[in-house]
């Protein structure tokens, strides 16, 4: 099969979202004066850094607690809190061997915190509107991010070096990167608020996959009949999962095409 794909075969399971059960423990609860945006555990699971909103008159803050330290835990007080003062982070990952952390901000800069002391290592600015989402590359030498202006873009997760722009016409909420092909899957839509009925029948909710290097679109799968927030492969590569603002949650499995399939410029 040559030449881009219009429309990208999948099969696809749905499933509601439910509150339930399971035989989970909780281990510690940290309280915060505001709410929590980011949250994620460094590589060896001991460390776990998250970032609170700047609202009700308190200031955006990340905040790293390690876990081996019961003091931290008990007096509620984290071994290091950086300071937000121009703009919130909306999105956070660690970074490579979890010496850092990457942020994205509410005005579309990305910051490089440093673990250890706070610093920031590395500031860049290529959006021009809120980061919603970040997500590494399998090898975390890369990371795609998505963005309200409508573009998700491709950095180096050492120098944050803008590498490519994958281009919509619409807010792009979450974006991911294929563990082994050059594919990136973008997920969006409009501002909940600005969702109608007549929106649901022009199919403006369709995950929309790029290729890596050529940075064109070669395929897109319908399903969700509300913006679609978040976007995820499976680790094998074999399919991918997203989750919309209708309250579903479809698993897609890709078709044999999809593997056989060469992209052509």
């Amino acid at each position: 099969m040559s030449g881009p794909l219009r429309r990208l075969s999948t099969t696809a399971r749905e499933t509601s979202l439910h509150g339930g059960q399971g035989p989970w423990k909780q281990l510690a609860l940290l309280k915060t004066n505001s709410a929590v945006r980011t949250c994620g555990f460094d590589f060896g699971g001991n460390i776990i850094m998250f970032s609170t909103d700047k609202q009700m008159g308190y200031q955006c803050f990340v905040s790293f607690f390690d876990l081996r330290d019961p003091s931290q835990i008990d007096s509620n007080e984290p071994y290091m809190k950086i300071p937000c003062n121009d703009s919130k982070i909306t999105s956070a990952v660690w970074g490579p061997l979890g010496e850092c952390i990457i942020a994205g901000h509410e005005g579309g800069e990305l910051n490089q915190y440093s673990a250890k002391s706070g610093e920031v290592l590395v500031n860049v600015k290529e959006h021009s509107r809120q980061i919603n989402d970040i997500q590494l590359s399998r090898d975390m030498t890369m990371f795609v991010t998505a963005s309200k202006d409508n573009t998700a873009k491709l950095f180096d997760s050492t120098t944050l070096e803008h590498q490519k722009t994958f281009r919509t016409e619409r807010p792009v909420n979450s974006a991911a990167l294929s563990p082994n092909y050059d594919h990136v899957v973008l997920g969006g839509g409009q501002e909940a608020m600005d969702v109608t009925t007549t929106s649901t029948r022009i199919g403006k909710f369709e995950a929309r996959f790029f290729h890596l290097a050529f940075e064109e679109e070669f395929g897109r799968v319908k399903g969700h009949f509300g913006p679609i927030n978040s976007v995820a492969f499976h680790p094998d590569g074999k399919s991918y999962s997203s989750g919309g603002e209708d309250g579903y949650v479809r698993i897609h499995y890709f078709d044999p095409q999809y593997f056989e399939f060469e992209f052509e410029a």
